[in-house]
């Protein structure tokens, strides 16, 4: 059986966003698409907008709207849509069940960069099996461009470059591997970033050029260099740059990741005494960052 990247679609702009991301995305990695919108009833919030029937056709129409919008941008995409009933977040969980990629939309904060994520997204994206990428919309939707502007093919168009936040000191090949297949799918370069914590003494100091300074620069570059090498044989055709980056690992990111087309970072996939949790690092790039957010879990 063929995996699946599946979108989450509620009926707002952002999600229409995340869906078009999300179609594009599909067909660089031949994959079918699935669109899901997860409907819960709560007799309490919503008896006073409209009756369940009334709810559940607005949400099937809704779906039938993002399906017809997504065919006839993509002809050669296979787009399959699905009402699924039950608890959003558990009804989105399951629905992820074996996918490759689940592609979440979310509103941008105002003029600022970052993403504002709602409790239904926060609480998947910290419980999925599966990577999430959330996708930052502000005003318009790829989806209701004009279908007489000529779309460009997701497949071969020169992609700008994905951006990994690594941390070499821990097992992360779960995520250096996406980044690598998304880089390659893209067919767009790769640069890797470990933010490193040096000695006071160093911690102001410019970076040395090669290797003419000994010390904790030159170690953490061997040790980046060493992490990535066994990636560097298996995608001969991405290019990769390294970047050995010192100060606050979420400035250092959002520096690096200016301009990119898709920033890769981790999450641990366990759970803390107060539950599932993605991480203060990962939670403080999504919301100072404009560019689309992987987010992988890993051991």
């Amino acid at each position: 059986m063929r995996r699946l990247v599946v979108t989450g679609v509620d009926g707002s702009c952002e999600s229409m966003a995340a869906a078009d991301w999300a179609a594009q995305e599909s067909l660089r990695r031949d994959r079918p698409l699935r669109v899901v919108r997860a409907f819960e009833w709560l007799p309490r919030q919503e008896a006073v907008l409209a009756d369940r029937d009334t709810l559940t056709r607005q949400a099937q129409d809704d779906l039938r709207e993002v399906g017809e919008a997504l065919r006839g941008r993509y002809p050669s995409l296979c787009v399959t849509t699905e009402l699924l009933r039950g608890p959003k977040v558990q009804t989105l969980l399951d629905a992820t069940g074996g996918a490759e990629l689940l592609v979440l939309g979310s509103r941008g904060l105002g003029g600022f960069a970052g993403f504002l994520i709602g409790s239904v997204g926060l609480a998947t994206l910290a419980r999925t099996q599966c990577p999430v990428v959330l996708v930052r919309t502000v005003e318009s939707t790829a989806v209701e461009r004009t279908p007489e502007l000529e779309v460009p093919d997701p497949v071969t168009s020169g992609l700008p470059q994905v951006v990994l936040g690594i941390d070499v000191r821990r097992s992360c090949d779960e995520l250096i591997r996406f980044a690598f297949e998304t880089a390659a799918t893209r067919r767009a370069p790769l640069h890797a970033v470990h933010v490193r914590d040096l000695p006071p003494m160093n911690a102001f100091e410019p970076r040395p050029e090669g290797d003419a300074v000994p010390g904790p620069w030159a170690e953490a570059t061997r040790l980046l260099t060493a992490t990535l090498r066994p990636w560097r044989d298996k995608f001969p055709d991405v290019p990769v740059t390294e970047e050995v980056a010192t100060g606050k690992p979420v400035r250092s990111l959002l520096n690096s990741a200016s301009g990119a087309g898709l920033l890769v970072v981790g999450r641990r996939a366990r759970r803390a005494r107060l539950g599932a949790r993605i991480g203060p690092v990962t939670h403080a790039v999504l919301h100072r960052t404009r560019c689309p957010v992987a987010i992988v879990p890993h051991s």
